[in-house]
């Protein structure tokens, strides 16, 4: 049964039939709204009136509520609040602000509502997200949760709440209230103030388009611009990430930077366009989301404070203490890859990282380590890259040739939205991040590092070592921090590793970038049967689905690793100590010594330099293995394995090439000599079997090594032709 209400001058509703309830009065949803904050509790707390005296107290006016309390509080009210968060929240918010008002005051009826701070209302919840390219109009107005990546937030501006008008002529004042977002205001067209005079038409005085702003007298909120992109991993194959603007105000701005991943909740609205407006369009009305609620992913985020339950670090502490941690922990990466231990040791020295150093004079020392796979094709490189991807709390993925300077580092340039009418620059440039700003604080990974031009290559130097990119266009200079891991992938400069040639022939990168790598892996495809068959065992196993008893067993799944990762990055930055770094010292010592005397002994300057970046390498290693075991110290035994490590990497990949302890030249020299010798021995169209001619270079003093090489060498040239399953060979004419 509805009645006119005199007294309130509009329409209410009584229930008629038991159980029913139509409550459509501003004042009485106010009233529901000031009872939950006043009521609800969990135990024997109460919830959000605590929250907001401790808020109070700390003076940060907003309440963050959790709508999985409002639907069990009142289900309907929460049902019209997701539905129409719009007019919902200004009532949501002024029950807060009277909440407040009886927290503060003894005796709240008597003190106006002016001295009362504003409360902002803030929402989480844990419905189901919608994806940014599912968005369409059926949303429009109401509340929607976003999961995406922050690709750019802007300065804080003011935006007014309430503006302060005054007629020119009369000096009438008039406060308008603004409405959110980017909508603008409407002033009156006409003075209505009631001392203005009229004349003997009964025309008022006051002319018309009275009113202008007084700007210094209007009521702001800080208010941030947002660009909120879909995840890399939340795209369809084929696709492009699309992108959407968020506006989030008062206390939830400068919660997120460029980087982060979050998930938003907010209210999804329109707004006009400037471009829509001027190209005449006048009735599309372009997207963004409202901001009222910011949930940033901790683990997938170092660089918001990182929370850990009690139970957590419980399990993280009883983790650490494992014995073999390190051998587990590294087979567990990428397990249906085979072999490659040490490779997979490395990179999970990569993904803890060392310990990051600050001097007294300012210098910075990184913590971060970097890694290249130099190889043949087939070995896998692509794999654990991709697989280091997922693991890393923060990652990058990217690929040599489609990556452009301006992709990895950073870009500047004129934001079309910002420039006004008259080509005027409004805001000035626009800073777009590339894949190492983005990555700060975890790996990026650069597959197909041999396929980048020169000039890309080099943007990364400065990244890599100083650990920032520096900007200097015309109109801005700015430095941008890049504290990142690199995992870099690359093939020999002829495709596949040749034994014959020099590893400076066969890496073609500048000794300058190859000093930054922390550890390089030279990774061959060698044929031996007993690896072969073992491998072929497990590809197949893996692509049978059966199960792999040697790696099923004592693994580590993928999100306990992220988060294990972002725990000891967040608790531990061990140092070495004084005996480990005694033991460290003279190891560099006589690397140094052992480099120096090969590079006499082959008359040729090591393609891969060892420098005191390299000690630096061992002392970051060491580091990443005591933080790998929350262990505060870097130990002697520590050292020993960061030596193994870096020996069988880098200080490998300088030495490879030598066969049975003979330097390069001796070897090219004994093949060349085998060749020329089987040429002369050997008449055209004539056959030999291979064990008798190997046997007579062995009698002769020829290592084997250098007779197989020379025979092969000879086959790829047709020389040779092998007969008998490789028994014989004929000699052919060239």
């Amino acid at each position: 049964m509805a009645s006119t209400g005199w007294d309130r001058g509009q329409i209410y509703s009584t229930s008629v039939l038991p159980g029913e309830e139509h409550v459509n009065s501003r004042s009485e949803l106010k009233s529901l709204y000031l009872e939950f904050i006043q009521n609800f509790r969990l135990g024997n707390s109460f919830v959000y009136r605590d929250q907001l005296q401790n808020h109070l107290m700390l003076k940060q006016f907003y309440l963050q509520v959790d709508i999985s309390h409002l639907i069990n509080y009142n289900a309907d009210l929460a049902n019209k609040l997701t539905n129409s968060p719009a007019e919902h929240l200004p009532l949501f918010e002024t029950a807060v602000k009277e909440s407040a008002k009886r927290i503060l005051f003894a005796t709240p009826g008597t003190i106006d509502d002016s001295d009362v701070p504003d409360c902002q209302v803030t929402l989480t919840s844990d419905a189901n997200v919608i994806q940014i390219r599912d968005l369409n109009s059926t949303y429009i107005g109401k509340l929607v949760r976003i999961p995406g990546i922050v690709i750019g937030a802007s300065t804080l501006s003011s935006r007014a709440t309430y503006v302060n008008i005054m007629c020119r002529s009369c000096r009438h004042t008039k406060i308008v209230p603004v409405n959110g977002g980017f909508s603008g205001i409407t002033l009156p067209r006409v003075c209505d103030s009631a001392n203005q005079t009229t004349d003997t038409n009964m025309k008022p005085s006051c002319p018309m388009d009275p009113y202008v702003i007084v700007h210094d007298k209007c009521s702001f909120v800080d208010s941030q611009v947002l660009k909120l992109q879909e995840a890399p991993d939340m795209v369809p194959v084929g696709d492009l990430p699309r992108h959407t603007i968020l506006n989030a105000d008062r206390w939830l701005t400068n919660r997120v930077v460029p980087g982060m991943r979050t998930v938003i909740m907010g209210i999804y609205s329109i707004y006009q366009n400037k471009t829509a407006k001027s190209t005449g369009a006048a009735a599309v009305r372009t997207p963004y989301i409202r901001v009222v609620g910011l949930q940033v992913d901790q683990h997938n985020s170092n660089r918001g404070r990182a929370v850990f339950t009690d139970t957590e670090e419980e399990e993280y502490i009883r983790m650490s203490r494992q014995p073999e941690l390190f051998e587990t922990f590294a087979s567990s990466i990428a397990p249906s890859i085979f072999g490659n231990k040490d490779i997979k040791k490395a990179i999970a020295c990569l993904l803890f990282g060392g310990s990051k150093k600050v001097l007294p004079d300012g210098m910075r020392l990184r913590g971060d380590i970097s890694v290249l796979l130099l190889g043949d094709p087939g070995t896998a490189k692509s794999q654990l890259l991709k697989f280091v991807e997922k693991v890393a709390p923060i990652a990058v993925y990217t690929s040599g040739k489609g990556s452009s300077a301006a992709g990895l580092t950073a870009s500047v340039i004129r934001d079309p939205s910002t420039v006004s009418s008259n080509g005027d620059d409004v805001d000035g440039e626009q800073r777009h991040l590339g894949a190492m700003v983005l990555a700060d604080g975890g790996v990026v990974c650069i597959d197909e590092f041999d396929k980048m031009r020169d000039e890309d290559r080099v943007a990364i130097h400065e990244a890599m070592e100083q650990q920032t990119i520096s900007i200097a266009k015309a109109g801005i200079t700015t430095i941008l921090n890049s504290r990142t891991s690199v995992l870099a992938a690359a093939n020999p400069v002829f495709g596949r590793y040749d034994d014959m040639k020099t590893p400076g022939e066969n890496i073609d990168f500048q000794t300058t970038i190859l000093s930054r790598f922390d550890m390089i892996f030279i990774v061959k495809d060698e044929h031996n049967e007993a690896r072969d068959v073992s491998i072929a065992k497990h590809v197949l196993n893996v692509h049978m689905d059966r199960q792999i008893q040697d790696t099923a067993m004592g693994d580590i799944d993928l999100d306990k690793m992220k988060a294990y990762i972002n725990y000891c990055k967040a608790k531990c930055a061990p140092r070495l100590t004084p005996e480990a770094a005694q033991k460290l010292s003279s190891h560099f010592v006589a690397i140094r010594k052992e480099v120096k005397e090969s590079e006499r002994e082959t008359q040729v300057r090591s393609s891969i330099p060892i420098t005191i970046r390299q000690l630096e390498a061992i002392i970051r290693i060491s580091e990443s293995l005591a933080k790998m075991t929350l262990s505060p110290i870097a130990n002697e035994q520590h050292v020993e394995e960061a030596i193994r490590l870096f020996k069988y990497s880098t200080m490998d990949a300088v030495q490879s090439g030598g066969a049975d302890g003979m330097t390069r030249n001796e070897v090219m020299a004994e093949v060349q000599s085998i060749e020329h010798e089987i040429q002369r021995r050997l008449p055209i169209g004539s056959q030999a079997p291979v064990v008798k001619i190997k046997n007579d270079f062995l009698q002769q003093g020829y290592s084997e090594a250098a007779i197989l090489r020379a025979l092969g060498i000879l086959g790829r040239r047709e020389i040779l032709q092998f007969r008998s399953q490789g028994k014989v060979v004929f000699r052919q004419a060239v």
